[in-house]
């Protein structure tokens, strides 16, 4: 008596334990479930990404200063804080003029592309 009350209640308890099981899943089946489990990796997705992006400009800007370093550019105060310049010498060469630049000087031809209509 007390084997078969026991094979009983132990099937009854698989049985609940099985539909049980079986709920869950179909309820995370739904077209709403389905919707909210996309909404979430897709918001997890852009945290990714974030942090991505913020990686890269930290790494960008490790990188600029390195390089500053390197080439012996400093922060110009007068400038913002983005705008390195170069240093006194390599700066007044670099906006000096040079006579023999032909990229001032204008052709006897312009080009207009409206004069063809």
């Amino acid at each position: 008596m007390f084997r078969r009350a026991f094979w009983f209640t132990a099937g009854a308890a698989a049985g609940v334990w099985a539909t049980t099981k079986v709920n869950r899943q179909l309820k995370k089946l739904t077209p709403e479930s389905l919707a909210a489990q996309a909404a979430d990796k897709a918001v997890e997705a852009g945290h990714r990404l974030k942090d991505f992006a913020l990686d890269v400009k930290a790494g960008m800007t490790q990188r600029e200063d390195e390089l500053n370093d390197v080439l012996g550019l400093t922060q110009d105060p007068d400038r913002p804080d983005n705008v390195t310049a170069l240093p006194g010498q390599r700066r007044l060469r670099a906006i000096a003029h040079d006579p023999h630049d032909q990229t001032t000087h204008r052709s006897k031809f312009s080009y207009n592309r409206n004069e063809d209509h």
